[in-house]
């Protein structure tokens, strides 16, 4: 899968926990806007996480030297 696909399923994974989070856990604007702010938080902070090692292995800043014996 590519970064942009991934990244999709990220967003469309984050949507649809805030709709969920919205129906099931409706207490109050506040409440409801911790819970928001939570999701999309903790929905960005994987994407990047993923994003970080999926861009560090595409272009490696170490390349593995080889030597002659092996």
């Amino acid at each position: 899968m590519g970064f942009l696909v991934t990244t999709l399923i990220f967003v469309v994974v984050g949507v649809i926990a805030s709709l969920c989070a919205r129906i099931c856990c409706n207490r109050g604007p506040s409440t409801n806007l911790l819970h928001m702010t939570l999701i999309i938080t903790a929905t960005v902070c994987c994407w990047m996480m993923w994003a970080i090692v999926y861009l560090a292995q595409l272009k490696p800043l170490i390349v593995p030297v080889l030597s002659e014996g092996e």
